[in-house]
Formats: C-alpha cells, sequence, structure tokens
C-alpha cells in the first residue's frame, strides 16, 4: 500500500512541475467539435442556440464546426471571424478573470456584433453586471492564454 501511495504521490509531484500548457485557440469536445456542436450563425440569425448537423460541417481553426443548414455553413466559411464566439468559444467571464472554462451553450450574448459564450446563466450575470470592462479585460488576457 506504502508503494502505490509513493507512485501516486510522484505521479502527482511530476504533473505538478510541468509548463503550463497554452490554450486552445477553440473550446471543442475530445472529438474536436467546437463550441459543443452548436451553430454559431444561428446565434445571429435565429436569435438562439441551434444544435448543428455533423452533415453541414467545416473544419477551421483547428476545430469542426457544425451548423443547422448548408447556407449557415456557407456563410461561416465566407467570414468565419463574423460568426466564431469571441475567445474561441470559452466562458467570457472565465477569460476576463485570467483562465479558461467551458460553456453552456444557452448562455449567450451578442454585443457589438459579437458572440459572448459563458460558463452559465449565472456567471452569464455576473459577466453581463459589467461587459465593457469584462470585454476589455478578456480581451488583455486571451492572447497571454494562447501563449502560456
Amino acid at each position: 500500500m506504502k508503494s502505490l501511495l509513493r507512485s501516486v504521490c510522484l505521479l502527482l509531484l511530476a504533473f505538478a512541475a510541468l509548463p503550463a500548457h497554452a490554450v486552445s485557440p477553440v473550446n471543442a469536445t475530445f472529438f474536436g467539435v467546437a463550441i459543443k456542436g452548436y451553430d454559431p450563425v444561428a446565434y445571429f440569425e435565429s436569435g438562439k442556440p441551434v444544435k448543428g448537423d455533423s452533415a453541414f460541417a467545416h473544419e477551421w481553426n483547428g476545430a469542426t464546426w457544425r451548423f443547422a443548414s448548408a447556407a449557415h455553413r456557407d456563410v461561416f466559411k465566407a467570414a468565419p471571424e463574423r460568426y466564431a464566439p469571441q475567445y474561441g468559444g470559452y466562458c467570457a467571464w472565465a477569460v476576463a478573470q485570467g483562465y479558461t472554462a467551458g460553456i453552456d451553450p444557452d448562455a449567450w450574448k451578442i454585443v457589438a456584433g459579437k458572440l459572448y459564450l459563458n460558463y452559465s446563466p449565472e456567471v452569464q450575470k455576473k459577466w453581463a453586471g459589467d461587459e465593457p470592462g469584462n470585454i476589455a479585460k478578456a480581451d488583455t488576457h486571451w492572447p497571454k492564454l494562447l501563449k502560456k
């Protein structure tokens, strides 16, 4: 038992000594699907989150983006920066705090023509309390998170 405990401790120490890794530019699932498979264009066009379909997929920025229709896919292909969520689809509040977190596709807002996603509706309320300030902080933190 002592040798098992010692091995676990050594393994934990080894992982703790590893340098921090840069954040992937897109918040994707284990299978490489961006923003949990939701259609980023739908937020703008339909005003709500809509699950994408693998039949209408597009590879961009190291991830697979899914869309509800071929038309949405083609609009995204023509201008991905216009429709992709800010901060690679990570939680905008978390990025404003200097780290990344996952998202709830139902916790979103478009501000000044840009899509922002949050971890949860509760976190989104915090973020919305000072959108301009949080966006400014996140804009400062995001490049640093990508370079870590």
